[in-house]
């Protein structure tokens, strides 16, 4: 299939960006109930199983290409690794911490994106956004010490989420212009279920709760297909968002998901963040905007 240019059309990118904010923390409110009663795994295993099962369809429906070189096949499986364990990451998370909490701390990740710009691909990094990256992991602080006075080390898993979905974007942009988006996410659906496959086997007996399979009912039955669901469309809407909007308009738009998660997480699970996380929640946002302001300023001066 021939890739053509997508004229901007920046009200369809904003409301279809709009919609993954919405999704994404949905998925993830999904996977904090059901994380009480389905091992990691099996939601894993599930929620990739589902992206291959929608996706491939699509592929071959719209005469997409699987092709891909040598280079990008393996980018592409490095890519698969740091997405199942970021979400395996913040599954488990979420089984011990507040949603809004856990979205938040995992939104240290563009600073964490920009320190790796600078420090692994040489980009030019001016002070300010340097600051910024402080302010913003204060900020992260400030939401961390409640969760991790309460639940102990599983606080910093988000911190993880983070690091690992950086490098998970920074390999993206190594092959984004390489490959067809949904071609790329198919295939992956099919590199994870085979990844997680072959785990239970080889050390199943080493991590028998986590790779633990159960007979789930038939609502948990219905939750799961829905959490891949949610997952797929959710990337799926990231992706033809940036089509049709820039990404300098798009990104601030991601800091949604706090608000959202947050009064998600009040509605399902009656979680409220106390002051001291509100006031972090809020220094993280304020630092990421003025990172994103300052990218879009330095590339209009470039």
């Amino acid at each position: 299939m021939t890739q053509t240019a997508t004229a901007d059309r920046p009200s369809l990118g904003i409301l279809l960006m709009l919609g993954f904010c919405l999704l994404a923390p949905m998925g993830d409110a999904l996977a904090k109930l059901l994380g009480e009663t389905i091992p990691l795994g099996q939601l894993l295993l599930t929620r990739f199983g589902v992206q291959a099962f929608l996706l491939i369809p699509l592929v071959l429906f719209t005469a997409r290409n699987f092709a891909m070189s040598a280079r990008v096949l393996k980018l592409t499986a490095l890519r698969t690794v740091l997405h199942i364990v970021g979400i395996g990451a913040m599954f488990t998370a979420l089984r011990y911490m507040p949603l809004a909490d856990t979205v938040a701390i995992a939104f240290v990740m563009p600073f964490i994106m920009l320190l790796l710009g600078k420090y692994v691909l040489g980009e030019e990094v001016g002070p300010r956004r340097l600051i910024a990256c402080i302010v913003g992991f204060i900020g992260t602080l400030f939401v961390i010490q409640p969760s991790f006075a309460a639940v102990g080390a599983p606080a910093l898993l988000p911190l993880l989420v983070a690091v690992v979905f950086a490098l998970f974007m920074l390999v993206t942009r190594q092959v984004a212009k390489d490959v067809d988006p949904i071609s790329m996410q198919a295939v992956s659906g099919v590199m994870a279920c085979v990844i997680l496959g072959a785990l239970y086997p080889l050390i199943g007996g080493m991590m028998s709760g986590a790779l633990a399979t159960v007979t789930p009912s038939q609502s948990e039955l219905m939750l799961l297909l829905l959490i891949g669901s949610l997952g797929t469309f959710a990337h799926l809407l990231m992706t033809w968002s940036l089509r049709f909007a820039p990404s300098a308009t798009l990104a601030p738009m991601q800091y949604l998901e706090i608000p959202v998660a947050t009064v998600i997480g009040y509605l399902i699970f009656r979680d409220w963040p106390n002051g001291l996380a509100q006031l972090g929640i809020a220094i993280t946002i304020a630092s990421g905007l003025y990172i994103i302001f300052r990218e879009n300023r330095t590339a209009r001066a470039a």
